[in-house]
């Protein structure tokens, strides 16, 4: 029994990043021009009060947008930003950031 559980995570686990590659980079960058004036054209941040986003874990970004977007994290102008997202853009916007260094 221990083993199944074990294969069942490992396995969603796998799935979980391969969904994570099948994100379309070039779209992530192309749509990240609207992050760029908080978070800066490489995902690294100006200003204090704005947070970096390159190399930030692809699940944790993707946590977040959806977070912002379903407004059960309340913060005005992302809860706006996020509103039109659509699922495969926070894919796109997770995985391009994270592609990122996060020291550039």
């Amino acid at each position: 029994m221990h083993l199944k559980i074990t294969g069942f995570t490992l396995l969603a686990m796998l799935l979980g990043c391969n969904a994570a590659y099948a994100a379309n980079l070039e779209a992530g960058k192309a749509a990240s021009a609207q992050c760029v004036g908080c978070h800066g054209p490489k995902g690294i941040s100006m200003a204090g009060t704005f947070p970096n986003l390159a190399g930030q874990k692809v699940e944790y970004l993707t946590a977040q947008l959806k977070a912002f977007r379903g407004k059960t994290r309340v913060a005005p102008v992302m809860n706006g930003m996020a509103a039109a997202l659509k699922d495969e853009d926070i894919d796109n916007l997770a995985a391009y950031f994270a592609s990122l260094k996060a020291c550039e």
